[in-house]
């Protein structure tokens, strides 16, 4: 029974590959069950303890640099809703979208040297704050990314561009649409896990962007 968000994901990948298929299908998949069952009893215990918080779902993506899933937890529990977190809801990214953002300030002429401002900083009426309600003055843009520090990230955004910024999440295999404003530099577009996590895979291997796939041969 492992696996089961996994399986309804992979069959609607065989049924883009060959339509409804008539008779028998041999159909080999990315799966690694050890994994899956592991990140299925991790989620069941996190989730055990969220619930004594009033908390509700986890979602698990496990991929390899090349788009390949091994693993994938899409709720609590599968016999009582079918709807895959991992590859149907979407929620904010957050942070981890930031790196897309000084990927594009790359792109623009900046390098991890160049020095920014950590600092108030306003767009209109949108005036974020670090985390800590901390600034740290004059930083590199890579120590930004490396602390993860919100006022420097919108910079970098204003720099590079709205539009340069989505680019890049699109090459790396966002899909969802993105709103084009300020807020996109600290995350504030809904995304997938699995949308999120393929873009990820082209900082792990080098460059290369993937498909998140889960079935790897179909033989009749």
């Amino acid at each position: 029974q492992a696996g089961r968000y996994f399986a309804d994901w992979a069959l609607d990948q065989v049924r883009g590959y060959v339509g409804e298929a008539r008779g028998d299908i041999i159909v080999r998949t990315t799966l690694d069950v050890d994994l899956q069952r592991a990140a299925e009893r991790d989620v069941g215990a996190t989730l055990e303890k969220a619930r004594a918080r009033n908390a509700g779902q986890a979602a698990v993506v496990l991929m390899r640099p090349d788009g390949s899933v091994v693993a994938m937890v899409g709720g609590d529990d599968y016999g009582r809703t079918q709807f895959n977190r991992a590859t149907q809801a979407l929620r904010q990214p957050g942070s981890a979208f930031k790196p897309f953002v000084y990927l594009a300030g790359l792109e623009a002429g900046l390098t991890p040297q160049s020095q920014l401002q950590d600092a108030p900083v306003r767009v209109g009426n949108f005036t974020p704050r670090n985390y800590d309600n901390r600034y740290h003055g004059t930083v590199t843009m890579a120590q930004a990314l490396a602390h993860s520090y919100n006022t420097v990230a919108v910079r970098v955004l204003e720099r590079a561009g709205i539009d340069r910024v989505i680019r890049w999440a699109e090459r790396l295999g966002v899909t969802s649409p993105l709103r084009r404003e300020a807020g996109l530099a600290l995350g504030s577009s809904e995304v997938t896990l699995v949308e999120l996590t393929s873009a990820y895979a082209a900082f792990a291997n080098g460059g290369d962007a993937v498909f998140a796939h889960g079935v790897t041969e179909i033989r009749d």
